[in-house]
């Protein structure tokens, strides 16, 4: 199995992103793709969240990462068919591949909901320090399963920060305030933003009473290790399930 084979499988072809969007991802480190999930895909696949969020109660999260003021489910590749389209969508797989070169595979598939009066993130790339224009390491994907707004704490990107070879510690004297380029990403639900992980980002703050939800498809260059090793985490029986080309990206051939 080659990368080109597995993104063929899935129907990602050279012109399923544009060449304006791929410009767009190349000048900002991010990409809003609408309309990816269509409305009973993001009903189905919140409602399935809500009820894992219930099941693992104080557990929740912990394959990955648990955050103060948040809902966090992690490992979903293993918890339920419904989640795959987040490691096979074209369009993502498209973008993804864009980004890193073709050389991915997921790091991690998790949730986060931003509970009422919550969810503020200090600015931050998902990568310890700073990389070249061109020698990227990470790349993720936000799914909107609510509208993002600006007062449900919709995250928020410096466009592009993904080339100036510096984290925002390293820049900011505050990360947690704000930046004068920075800007909202405001969506419909259903839609997917690709943002390139070294690209300044962070969530803001929910001032409504209900949560914000989303999910965040992760993928890395294959020498890095995963954020949730798939091959200690997935079972057999969901392992089974996947073809050959989905366990290709999750690394667990």
């Amino acid at each position: 199995m080659d990368m080109q084979t597995a993104l063929a499988h899935f129907g990602v072809q050279a012109d399923t992103l544009s060449a304006e969007e791929k410009a767009f991802l190349d000048q900002n480190g991010y990409l809003p793709l609408y309309n990816v999930l269509l409305p009973q895909q993001v009903q189905a696949i919140a409602t399935r969240l809500e009820e894992l969020a219930a099941e693992e109660g104080d557990k929740a999260g912990l394959e990955a990462h648990q955050e103060a003021g948040t809902t966090r489910l992690a490992n979903l590749i293993n918890k339920d068919p419904l989640f795959e389209v987040c490691i096979s969508h074209p369009r993502l797989l498209a973008g993804i591949a864009h980004v890193l070169k073709n050389d991915f595979k997921l790091s991690s598939l998790n949730a986060r909901f931003a509970l009422p009066g919550e969810g503020l993130q200090h600015l931050h790339a998902d990568w310890g320090g700073g990389v070249l224009p061109g020698e990227y390491e990470v790349c993720n994907s936000i799914w909107l399963l609510d509208d993002f707004t600006e007062a449900n704490g919709a995250t928020r990107v410096v466009p592009g920060s993904h080339n100036w070879n510096k984290t925002p510690k390293q820049a900011m004297a505050d990360p947690k305030g704000s930046h004068p380029d920075e800007k909202l990403l405001q969506a419909p639900a259903g839609t997917v933003v690709i943002f390139n992980s070294h690209t300044w980002h962070g969530g803001t703050l929910n001032r409504t009473d209900k949560p914000r939800r989303a999910m965040h498809s992760y993928f890395t260059r294959r020498h890095n290790n995963q954020q949730t090793d798939q091959r200690t985490n997935l079972s057999p029986e969901t392992v089974a399930r996947l073809s050959e080309e989905a366990r290709f990206i999750l690394d667990v051939l």
